[in-house]
């Protein structure tokens, strides 16, 4: 009988005694969503990711100034071949590659421009001696009384006259001497104006070309030059010039040759900035021997230079979400003891080489920044 009475009570205690225990984990298991900005990590969570947080602090930077550049001739050994006679080019007599000397053949110009010079240098040869003779008669007859002032002043004026047309005209026949000296024919030899390699051509037997004195188009006929050693010009920073000097070392990579670096000097930087990129150019001189380097290749510029401190962030913490850059920092932790990672734009210095950027805006020292596993958070928001 007692057992069948404590029974019911026994139950009854059972029951009010779990019911609020029930009740009162009901209260705290629930927890509030995150933040759109935040991920919540349990510890163990947290660890499986293989989460690396550092905080941030202090480190040498730069090292390297990185520049856009492009690769052009050293303009002291090519030249850039023009025609100064207008005509119809006849014959080609050097293809590329071809290796020329000083006063070489390039081309045969068929141009009455040529015939033309050299009639009228005979005709103000013609004229200077006729010139020339009257105005010594005059001269004689004015030292005797025999002429007048008035017609020796006229005879030297012609005299004065006919010499100045003499000297423009052997000038202009001195330019077109490279081929005939004679008036009759009216082949012009254009020729190479320096030693080295016909690194272009412009023209085909039959074009009609326009001489550079004409005042119309003229089309560059030839290239002849050295590729042995050429120019990289790069676009530096304002910020950086303060950091890079004329004869430091300097680097250079192109898409062509992954892995492969061209090294140099740089002889000289700009003293002005281009008003549209308000960058200054440098340039380098590398040595291109097996003509890697081709003319108007983009190539990236490395300047070293030297490292300074900065309060600095690691690459590998950076992510790209559209046009900003975030990092992840550990924010403290929630009630419930998870870690919260608040997701933040920053703003580095990416223009900096090294492994780490210096922090402009947005981080503070000593945070704590995910240093590695940021894009496996990112994937959790």
């Amino acid at each position: 009988m007692n057992h069948t009475r404590v029974a019911p009570v026994a139950a009854l205690f059972l029951v009010v005694a779990v019911g609020p225990a029930c009740h009162g984990r009901a209260t705290v298991t629930p927890s509030a969503a995150p933040p759109t900005t935040e991920v919540w990590l349990a510890p163990e969570q947290a660890a499986a990711a293989k989460l690396v947080v550092e905080p941030l602090e202090p480190q040498p930077v730069g090292g390297v100034v990185l520049a856009s550049g492009r690769v052009t001739f050293d303009d002291l050994q090519v030249s850039h071949v023009l025609s100064p006679v207008t005509g119809r080019v006849v014959k080609i007599e050097a293809q590329p590659g071809q290796r020329v000397k000083k006063g070489e053949a390039l081309a045969q110009i068929e141009s009455p421009d040529v015939a033309a010079a050299f009639s009228d240098l005979a005709k103000a040869q013609a004229d200077f001696g006729a010139a020339e003779k009257e105005a010594n008669r005059q001269k004689e007859l004015f030292d005797v009384h025999a002429g007048s002032q008035r017609d020796l002043e006229s005879a030297q004026s012609n005299y004065s006259k006919a010499r100045a047309e003499l000297d423009r005209a052997r000038k202009k026949s001195r330019i077109l001497r490279g081929s005939h000296s004679d008036g009759v024919n009216e082949m012009y030899t254009l020729r190479a104006p320096i030693d080295g390699e016909v690194i272009a051509r412009n023209v085909n037997p039959g074009a009609e070309v326009q001489g550079q004195y004409s005042g119309g188009t003229v089309l560059e006929l030839f290239t002849v030059g050295e590729l042995d050693s050429v120019w990289v010009l790069g676009d530096v920073f304002e910020m950086d010039l303060g950091r890079v000097k004329a004869g430091t070392a300097c680097l250079a990579a192109v898409v062509s040759y992954p892995g492969r670096v061209f090294r140099g000097r740089a002889d000289w930087v700009s003293d002005t900035l281009d008003p549209a990129t308000h960058t200054s150019k440098v340039r380098c001189k590398i040595a291109n021997p097996d003509r890697a380097l081709k003319p108007e290749m983009y190539a990236t510029v490395i300047l070293p230079v030297d490292r300074e401190v900065a309060l600095a962030i690691p690459r590998s913490a950076l992510l790209r979400l559209g046009d900003q850059t975030v990092v992840f920092v550990e924010a403290g932790k929630t009630p419930d003891g998870r870690l919260r990672f608040e997701r933040r734009p920053v703003v580095v210095n990416e223009e900096q080489g090294g492994d780490f950027l210096p922090v402009l805006r947005n981080l503070a020292k000593g945070e704590r920044i995910v240093v590695s596993g940021a894009i496996l958070l990112s994937g959790m928001l």
